[in-house]
């Protein structure tokens, strides 16, 4: 009695768990790389930003020029 209303409630709460599983395992990665990359951004431009302007024709070269 009262079969007929559990299984389709089970199949809902299952599926929905391994829904929610599944986009928990792709979205987190993503979102991580993203605040990652970001951030990575943002301190380059910060950098930028605290670094004096050198002017070629001064002759003068940073030895980290080519690895910035």
């Amino acid at each position: 009695m009262g079969a007929e209303l559990r299984r389709p409630l089970g199949i809902s709460i299952i599926g929905g768990l391994i829904l929610s599983q599944l986009l928990t395992l792709y979205t987190t990665p993503v979102i991580y790389l993203a605040f990652d990359r970001l951030a990575k951004r943002l301190a380059r431009l910060r950098a930028k930003r605290r670094e004096p302007q050198l002017q070629p024709e001064a002759g003068f070269m940073s030895i980290s020029a080519p690895f910035n």
